[in-house]
């Protein structure tokens, strides 16, 4: 919502001004003068902020610049205080004393304006379930995308960084997994448009230009975004200008990284007795009868030459980021730009990332009732060159070839092994991997109460937004990494996307009662193609992709879709005394993605709330109990995340010979269309309480929730007769029930330190209760009715084999095919063999359980911030376990994963034999962890240091990431994804990285 400022305003924002200078010249007698400015942790000013002799009512505001002047006795101190800011006292000094002051994390102001679904609310007015981040977070974590500074942070929102590539975006799940074949991700909107189904990502969006972030949680926050609301929302509002002198303000960070757990694989001695009983337990020959097992070895084995592989593909990692921006304006043209640029080296060899971006937010008021501005942002994302393949690092012997004679990579370290080519030689090649989003947003709005008094608190908001995201792959290899013919590929992207939004608003008080009404009309396209041309066999590698025509064999490919909605919403709040407080929202969507005969869906969500704190019955203890509210909530959201055309049944190309010619023909696809597709819908309940005690000094949230996903969007088989193999339909369901909590505290408040403390806790339990209408589970997709979605099925190890129990045929009533060293599983059927029917659920890929605590301590103009947050209940594959001896003995394994051998009686490790695990088991393991996730010691230069040198504020910081991890996961990381031999993005594999930042922030 817009404050209008108006002659009158001015007048009286003069008199709240000018009388309590006046008051406090009037009462001083002999003192000093003391004056300055007063700004916040970024080094911006900060009108209104209070400044009071201690022990006295005497004292002053700062005014819209942030500045201040006060006579004050000598030797005597001055109280800073600014609601959501933490507290400072200083002693008073003739001159200049300029004051920085820091967010207090664990405030809770019910009067703070929050961002809700296409408007604002003061947060004691709230009926729904709102978290909003820190602002001390948003400001103080050196992160390359505001999501890195939620992980953790907030209750029941998951950020997984599962790739920790420079310049990939987290995924982010709200209140669990709501569905199972559709996407769960939140809605993300940025200043009021959508950044999600855009093709733009969440790294697009400088962290330097965010003010603040929003999540909306239960059916009654959400139902304001109908069918894009069922994961959840993100709201994100970038930085404005304000009246006042332009301020510039320079950021900047460099850095180092390297990785967290670096998994060694066997060391040269290792490597030979793997050789040795690999060969022994498998009676498998080694090359010229040893040590080493193929020819490429013996070489640097005999020379007593070995190579560290890992060594080789890794390196220390640097970042750095600067970014300025420009800020001001008056009461009629208010700016703020800003530009970034961002550069990262990675830690694996190649993996290199750039990105530039540009920002332009205006608000102009031509008018009084007129105000006119634009959101608009350009990012160029660059990540150029060849990158090292990690997974084939970790696979090389110690005694593999590096190099050919000629100086050449060799292509099979370790031929005649031919499974493992050379981890360097992608980086031999130059591949161009660029992207841009162009985003241009603008609004106007329209205030009737300026133009006719009856009508006021009545306005008209019109949005518009564009954006245009175009990519492009340039790629050749030719023969350096051993491809003769030569090989050449170009791939265009483009998306279009459009929004159009009409907002009617409405707000009144008329006596104790206040209503606020918003109505939608909105519209949305999008457009998206892509072309592929390909090259094949090259006279020579110097055309490269910038001649594809000068290739032997052209193929040209090209595929496009378009997709719109069409949505109107209503929104009605009414509060009585700001006691009493209830909001009902419905809202219709059309999609396209839908069939022909559900294209529309209603989404209607009603929520209660009572401010007992405001009750009169409460004011005997409200130096007690300073903040009580009770909600609760109902609605329906829905979901439309599945891909664009799979409600129809499609076409193929072929080509055909016929007549003697090649003809194009079409076939039907593997999919077949349903006209009556339609949403998945999500039913949702939530209550909570927001409390707050001693003046807010122990204050948080406590909210119970549980949904309910019905007709879910799913993927079903059918039979061949059908002339498909699947079909998209309505089918299943899926619940959610948890808790969310948050509790903050501020442990000391002194005059020189201070030391606060957050606390987040959060529980979902998923559970599937329908799929297809017969109470029947999947269990081929690992689909079964009562249990998480994501779910471990496999069979349960009770130890190794033992020599002793298969000479005493233990085997026999057990698993008859079993040999010393094979991994031991229970026979849970009691059939006497090991089969499917010994499989079980030993657990869930989601964590039962998260939680994040943030300290905070301050001492004068020092600032130690400690976040730790810890995932619990998660079990995964483990991969590394998995293949640890197997592939026939075509890989090297990690050190720390041991092997069983006669003189060894391992009961963890199985023996180095091809079929010590004939039945696949996938070694489930506890990817529980507690990470000290960041570090943060920043400090403030005094005022009296910067005044002299004519800058305003500045802070200095140091800040460390990913610290330390307590787990008893074996591998990388747990929470690093693991991509195995032949899936399709195997050369994507990335460590956790650690990094040590050091910044500056500095405000002129």
């Amino acid at each position: 919502m817009k404050l209008t400022i108006n002659w009158r305003n001015n007048f009286f924002m003069f008199l709240m001004l000018i009388i309590p200078c006046l008051i406090t010249v009037a009462q001083a007698q002999d003192g000093i003068t003391v004056k300055g400015v007063v700004t916040d942790e970024k080094g911006e000013t900060l009108p209104g902020v209070s400044v009071k002799l201690t022990n006295s009512t005497r004292g002053t505001t700062t005014d819209v610049n942030g500045s201040y002047t006060i006579v004050a006795p000598q030797g005597s101190s001055l109280v800073f205080t600014y609601i959501g800011y933490t507290a400072r006292t200083v002693t008073a000094r003739e001159g200049t004393l300029n004051v920085a002051l820091n967010p207090d994390a664990t405030a809770t102001n019910l009067n703070e304006v929050v961002v809700v679904g296409y408007g604002t609310q003061k947060r004691s007015d709230i009926t729904g379930s709102v978290a909003s981040v820190s602002k001390e977070r948003l400001s103080k974590l050196p992160v390359n995308n505001v999501m890195q500074a939620i992980q953790g942070a907030v209750a029941n929102v998951t950020v997984n960084q599962a790739s920790s590539i420079p310049g990939d975006a987290p995924s982010v799940q709200v209140r669990g997994r709501s569905s199972i074949n559709a996407s769960s991700e939140p809605f993300v909107v940025v200043d009021g448009i959508p950044l999600t189904k855009t093709d733009g990502s969440i790294n697009d969006i400088n962290p330097n230009d965010i003010e603040s972030v929003e999540i909306l949680k239960d059916p009654s926050a959400v139902a304001i975004y109908g069918v894009n609301g069922s994961n959840g929302v993100i709201l994100i509002t970038t930085k404005r200008g304000n009246t006042g002198k332009p301020t510039i303000r320079y950021s900047t960070y460099a850095g180092v990284e390297n990785a967290t757990d670096v998994l060694e694989g066997a060391s040269p001695e290792e490597m030979i007795a793997r050789y040795a009983e690999y060969a022994r337990i498998n009676q498998a020959p080694l090359f010229n009868g040893g040590p080493v097992r193929n020819e490429y070895e013996l070489e640097n084995y005999e020379n007593g030459v070995s190579v560290d592989w890992l060594d080789a593909v890794m390196q220390t990692g640097v970042n750095q980021n600067h970014n300025l921006s420009l800020s001001g304006g008056n009461e009629y043209a208010k700016y703020y730009v800003s530009g970034d640029y961002l550069t990262q080296k990675g830690v694996v060899l190649g993996y290199d990332y750039k990105r530039y971006s540009f920002r332009l937010n205006t608000d102009i008021k031509p008018t009084k009732y007129l105000t006119v501005g634009t959101s608009s942002f350009i990012a160029s994302h660059n990540r150029d060159g060849g990158r090292a393949h990690l997974l084939n690092a970790t696979a090389m012997s110690p005694f593999a070839r590096m190099y050919e004679a000629d100086g050449r990579l060799t292509q099979f370290p370790m031929r005649g092994e031919q499974l493992w080519t050379n981890p360097l030689l992608p980086t031999t090649i130059n591949p161009e991997r660029r992207q841009f989003n162009m985003t241009l947003n603008g609004y106007g709005e329209l205030n009737f109460g300026e133009l006719a008094k009856p009508l006021d608190g009545l306005k008209f908001r019109f949005n518009a937004g564009y954006t245009y995201v175009p990519g492009r792959e340039n790629y050749y290899e030719g023969e350096t990494v051993y491809n003769v013919n030569g090989l050449g590929r170009i791939t265009n992207t483009e998306s279009q996307s459009y929004t159009i939004e009409n907002i009617l608003t409405y707000n009144k008080d008329f006596g104790k009662h206040h209503i606020d009404f918003t109505g939608l009309y909105s519209a949305k396209q999008k457009y998206w193609q892509r072309a592929i041309a390909e090259g094949q066999i090259f006279p020579n590698d110097d055309l490269g992709w910038g001649n594809l025509g000068g290739a032997t064999t052209q193929i040209a490919s090209s595929i496009a879709d378009k997709y719109n909605t069409l949505s109107q919403m209503g929104r009605l709040n009414y509060g009585y005394d700001s006691r009493y407080l209830a909001t009902f929202t419905v809202r219709r969507d059309g999609s396209s993605v839908f069939g022909a005969n559900n294209k529309y869906g209603i989404f209607p969500a009603g929520a209660l709330a009572w401010n007992i704190h405001n009750e009169a019955f409460m004011t005997p203890i409200k130096d007690v109990v300073s903040n009580l509210k009770l909600r609760v909530s109902y609605g329906l959201a829905g979901n439309e995340a599945i891909g664009i055309y799979q409600s129809l049944s499609l076409l193929n190309t072929n080509g055909l010979a016929m007549g003697g010619q090649s003809r194009t023909a079409l076939d039907v696809r593997a999919l077949m269309g349903n006209p009556t597709l339609e949403w998945e819908k999500n039913r949702s309940f939530n209550t909570g309480l927001d409390f707050g005690l001693w003046n807010n000094r122990i204050n948080g949230t406590i909210d119970f929730y549980k949904s309910n996903t019905y007709d879910l969007l799913l993927e079903q088989s059918l039979p061949r007769l059908t002339g498909y193999e699947r079909v998209y339909s309505n089918l299943g369901e899926v619940s959610n029930t948890g808790l969310d909590v948050t509790l903050n505290t501020r442990n000391i408040t002194k005059e020189n330190f201070t030391w606060s403390s957050s606390i987040v806790f959060a529980t979902n339990k998923n559970k599937i209760t329908n799929l297809y209408g017969n109470g029947q589970s999947d269990e081929g997709n690992r689909w079964f009715i009562g249990q998480p979605i994501g779910v471990i099925y496999d069979y349960t190890k009770v130890g190794i084999w033992q020599e002793e129990e298969i000479a005493a045929g233990v085997h026999t009533t057990w698993d008859a095919n079993a040999q010393a060293g094979d991994v031991k599983l229970a026979d849970l059927s009691g059939d006497g063999k090991i089969d499917n029917n010994d499989r079980s659920i030993l657990g869930q890929t989601a964590p039962k359980w998260t939680g994040g605590l943030t300290n905070t301590f301050t001492y004068k103009n020092l600032s130690l911030n400690v976040f730790i947050n810890t995932v619990q209940g998660a079990l995964r594959e483990n991969s590394q376990l998995r293949v640890a001896g197997d592939e026939a003995g075509r890989r090297n394994s990690p050190s720390v994963i041991g092997y069983w051998t006669p003189e060894n009686k391992s009961n963890e490790f199985r023996s180095l034999g091809n079929n010590s695990n004939r039945y696949g088991y996938g070694f489930p393991s506890d990817a529980s962890f507690t990470r000290l996730k960041d570090v943060t010691l920043s400090y403030t230069l005094p005022g009296s240091f910067v005044d002299k040198i004519g800058i305003g504020n500045v802070q200095v910081y140091a800040s460390g990431r990913n610290l330390y991890t307590w787990t008893n996961w074996v591998g990388w990381d747990p929470e690093s994804r693991d991509i195995t031999r032949g899936s399709e993005f195997s050369d994507l594999n990335y460590p956790m990285v650690r990094s040590f930042v050091f910044g500056a922030n500095i405000t002129f």
